[in-house]
């Protein structure tokens, strides 16, 4: 599911995301351009945020916890009693570079990346908080508005699907291939997560049944994710190759430089 445009521009952008959906819903299965990038709980990594920007990350991974209704991330909850807030380490650094950059999120104005928020407990309420927080910048988080704003993906306890219609287009989901979904649904979801070590075992049967998940993730005219991946370069290659769409990495620079290297 790649445009070969992309060949010589490896930037992850909104523009890019839309054509990978058009590429797969009429069928064309490719690998020559490099996937797309998670950056896997990227408030652990040294320059959260900044460093998933500076390599075009196409998804940004915050694990979100609701303490005395202040949005806190941490993986753990005893990491609470010193873990910044949402607001702090994402959404004011979002909306100050929309401001700088005119309602973009950087100077390259084609990348529009997605905040993955992953709920890890109280999820009716995160997402109540949630939408009082992003309804009041409509051109920073809503993409029915501002084409290039940051879209908000719900991850973990992300709710009944039967709920997911009703809220608004600036809150998607993160899906997952053991559910099923009506039409309306469908179009809630940003794209297909599983974990990895669900296909691992038996080993001789790993590459064929993610081989089908892709296909019918695909069909579904969805990307996929794993998350869960071995974590090195001979891996990333070989689940792209698979045909996993978004590769979830801690070592965002080393997978952006590794996949750059092979186009040059």
């Amino acid at each position: 599911m790649r445009d070969q445009n992309a060949l010589q521009q490896p930037e992850i952008c909104c523009m890019r995301f839309l054509f990978l959906l058009i590429i797969l819903s009429i069928g064309l299965l490719t690998q020559a351009q490099p996937p797309l990038i998670h950056s896997h709980n990227d408030y652990q990594q040294k320059e959260p945020f900044t460093n998933a920007l500076r390599q075009q990350a196409f998804t940004i991974e915050a694990d979100v916890y609701l303490v005395n209704n202040v949005l806190l991330v941490a993986h753990d909850t005893d990491e609470l009693a010193i873990a910044p807030t949402l607001e702090a380490l994402y959404i004011q650094p979002i909306i100050a570079l929309f401001t700088k950059y005119r309602n973009h999120i950087s100077a390259d104005s084609n990348y529009a990346p997605i905040l993955m928020i992953d709920i890890k407990r109280d999820g009716l309420a995160v997402l109540k908080k949630l939408q009082a927080i992003l309804s009041k910048h409509p051109v920073v988080f809503d993409r029915s508005v501002n084409p290039h704003a940051v879209q908000v993906v719900i991850s973990g306890e992300r709710g009944s699907p039967l709920t997911w219609a009703s809220y608004p287009p600036f809150i998607l989901f993160d899906g997952r291939p053991n559910e099923k979904y009506d039409y309306g649904t469908l179009k809630k979801i940003a794209f297909i997560s599983e974990a990895y070590s669900k296909y691992a075992r038996p080993a001789d049967s790993t590459d064929t049944r993610i081989q089908q998940l892709a296909k019918q993730t695909h069909q579904q005219i969805k990307l996929l994710r794993l998350w869960g991946i071995p974590d090195d370069a001979s891996s990333w290659d070989h689940l792209h190759q698979l045909g996993v769409d978004i590769i979830n990495t801690d070592r965002v620079e080393e997978c952006r430089r590794h996949f750059a290297s092979l186009i040059h």
